[in-house]
């Protein structure tokens, strides 16, 4: 059996490796770069060596350093998780030249299977259907644009080494065909070291699903079912789901005996993935096969029991699978939500900094049956860096079904904690809640679809604004008791409390009055709600039982004011007494700065390249500037015609959020 295992990688996937290694009683090392140093992995693991630099590919992707701390450490095998060198076939060659065993597919497999081109053209031998496309390599942009018109619009221009979204760029016309080009290639460079760029057919309203396969050296090669991977952005995804609640059981079948074929066909043993594209009428087709393990795999381990990384060792270490095709059960439902380092209120752009409150939900079978894991590689008070992807954790839930695992989800998004970046909690919670996504007919277009104008949080319906300025009453009700306690008067002299108030969320007034016990608030049109809660004053996470309804809301005391966050929503409550309140609606309201003539950097990275020049005129739509963060390269376009009056910032310089790039006049 294999001894010390060295992940040749970071962040959670490296953390969730540990945990399975350290369940086997196998030592394990973890590596890390500058920026790495505190990083939860390193803590977690048995040793660590420092290898170099914080950019990626001065560290993780160096295949040398990688060696020389296998060397230091004596591990005799290597997990490389996803991303990174988890598909480079020559980082598995020099450790089977150095006798080191690789907890992953064979070389040839990872050649054939990794280089996305070669795979299409494996995959239509062996009859497995396939999408449209261009399998040869791209020379430069005209040669690309040529060929999208070809194909046909809309195309997807993809990097061959490509995986995560990254170096992918879907086209509608021969000017965003040339600009996704560069881009593509670009990103390609940065994330993996290889710039090659294929086209293929981008079919509209598709589904993501793909078959998780799992095979050993010994011939068998088995399918544990599918994921449904279709909430993205930017091709990135962003909700995971197990089963998919699409397809049927002879659709699932099919896919799966064709992944098993394709994988067959390659020498395929560990784990990995065949990804296939379905359309309304449950159409499949090949898009690639990931050879390593997904970052979605925790629903499938929870809806078949079984833990994916184990195998992989098992199987690496020369063991037969101890299950057949039969055995594998499908067992209720499993989400999985991304919780992202970006800031959905700004177009979903990269946040960096310190985490100053990172509190996940309880971990565990709930009282309802319901599951929570949280699989994260982070922790309170660490850093979220600009050099790495930005995803933060993977929440998951599982319940005996669909819908009853998107309440758990929503429940235990609301219990989440996160402060001093920016996140994209809300914007799950949104989901959860979305009609659309709850019947599950979706599609990859369904963010697109649904948030067209990007995500500006949720407005409070009429009974969610009652629920909100309850719960806002009853925290001002408890911190002014607080208060009159403290002051410590007795007596006649005693602070009294009244409970008469108005609740201010946004523009509109909610006068009500709260019981004396603080155990029901009234409101001015008669409508009554019970309501308890075991919230007290400093606590930033209350929980509440409004009308038989239990709520878990975050709340911020800012002053006088009161910052409530619930799935989704945010608004910012005063409660006042009547007075108070008749005298704040003649305060004027204080205007934003005006900052329509200036381009601000809208997220924290370098700037790799300016477009214009002082004095040039740009039409709307014109690239101006290009800023390149977590990985992502970021193209700033002209909102509108205007002339630069002057630039600020250069190519290479490293700007903060809503630093000045250039002025207009």
């Amino acid at each position: 059996m294999i001894t010390k295992i060295l992940i040749a990688n970071r962040g959670e996937i490296a953390c969730r490796v540990i945990k399975t290694a350290k369940k086997l009683g196998i030592a394990t090392v973890a590596v890390y770069s500058d920026a790495d140093a505190n990083a939860l992995h390193v803590k977690m693991a048995d040793e660590a060596v420092h290898i170099g630099p914080s950019p990626s590919n001065q560290s993780y992707i160096v295949i040398e350093k990688i060696l020389d701390a296998i060397k230091q450490t004596g591990a005799d095998a290597v997990h490389p998780g996803y991303g990174f060198l988890s598909e480079n076939a020559a980082f598995a060659e020099a450790l089977d030249k150095a006798g080191v065993i690789f907890i992953g597919p064979p070389v040839g497999a990872i050649q054939a299977m990794g280089d996305k081109i070669t795979s299409k053209k494996l995959a239509a031998e062996a009859g497995v259907s396939t999408v449209p496309g261009h399998m040869g390599l791209i020379a430069d942009a005209d040669e690309a644009v040529k060929i999208a018109g070809e194909i046909g619009y809309p195309v997807m221009i993809k990097a061959s080494a490509g995986g995560g979204g990254k170096g992918m760029r879907i086209a509608w016309n021969e000017a965003e065909a040339r600009e996704g080009f560069q881009s593509s290639k670009n990103e390609a460079m940065n994330s993996f070291g290889d710039d090659r760029i294929f086209i293929e057919k981008f079919v509209t309203e598709p589904r993501h699903i793909e078959i998780q396969v799992l095979g050993d050296k010994h011939g068998t090669v088995l399918y544990l079912g599918e994921r449904e991977c279709s909430i993205q952005r930017r091709n990135q995804k962003v909700i995971e789901e197990a089963p998919s609640p699409f397809l049927d059981e002879a659709t699932r079948k099919a896919m799966g005996e064709q992944a098993v074929a394709l994988s067959k066909a390659v020498g395929y043993h560990s784990a990995g993935t065949v990804e296939f594209i379905v359309d309304g009428n449950r159409n499949f087709y090949f898009l690639e096969m990931n050879t390593r393990l997904q970052v979605e795999h925790p629903v499938t381990e929870l809806i078949t029991g079984l833990d994916l990384v184990e195998q992989m060792i098992r199987v690496a270490a020369g063991e037969e699978l101890a299950f057949a095709q039969d055995d594998v059960v499908l067992n209720g439902w499993a989400i999985e939500s991304r919780l992202y380092a970006e800031d959905p209120y700004r177009n979903f752009l990269p946040s960096i900094g310190r985490l100053t409150r990172y509190r996940p939900p309880v971990e565990g079978v709930a009282a309802s049956g319901t599951l929570v894991r949280n699989d994260t590689g982070v922790f309170e008070g660490g850093e979220i860096s600009m050099y790495y992807d930005p995803m933060v954790a993977k929440l998951c839930t599982w319940g005996p079904d669909r819908l009853t695992a998107i309440d758990a989800m929503s429940a235990a998004l609301d219990g989440f904690e996160v402060e001093g970046i920016g996140h994209n909690l809300p914007f799950l919670s949104t989901v959860m809640q979305h009609p659309r996504f709850r019947s599950g007919k979706i599609t990859t277009a369904f963010i697109a679809e649904e948030f067209p104008e990007g995500f500006t949080g949720v407005e409070p319906t009429a009974a969610d604004a009652k629920v909100l300025a309850a719960i806002a009453a009853l925290v001002h009700q408890k911190r002014e008791r607080r208060a009159a306690q403290i002051s410590g008067a007795m007596g006649n002299h005693a602070r009294k409390v009244g409970r008469d108030w108005v609740v201010m969320l946004g523009r509109k007034n909610y006068p009500l009055v709260v019981s004396d016990e603080a155990t029901a608030v009234m409101f001015g049109e008669g409508d009554v709600f019970p309501i308890s809660g075991d919230w007290n004053p400093g606590e930033t996470l209350g929980k509440f039982i409004i009308g038989g309804q239990a709520i878990n809301i975050k709340i911020d005391l800012k002053g006088p004011s009161i910052r409530l966050r619930w799935r989704g929503m945010e608004v910012i409550a005063h409660v006042r007494s009547l007075r108070v309140a008749q005298l704040a609606a003649l305060m004027p309201e204080k205007l934003p700065p005006d900052t329509s003539k200036m381009l601000l950097c809208p997220m924290p990275g370098v700037v790799t390249g300016i477009a214009v020049a002082e004095g040039e005129t740009v039409e709307a739509g014109q690239p101006l500037a290009t800023v390149e963060a977590m990985k992502m390269e970021n193209i700033l376009k002209a909102e509108r015609k205007g002339v630069v009056k002057k630039l600020v910032a250069t190519a290479g310089q490293s700007l903060a959020v809503d630093e000045l790039i250039m002025e207009f006049e």
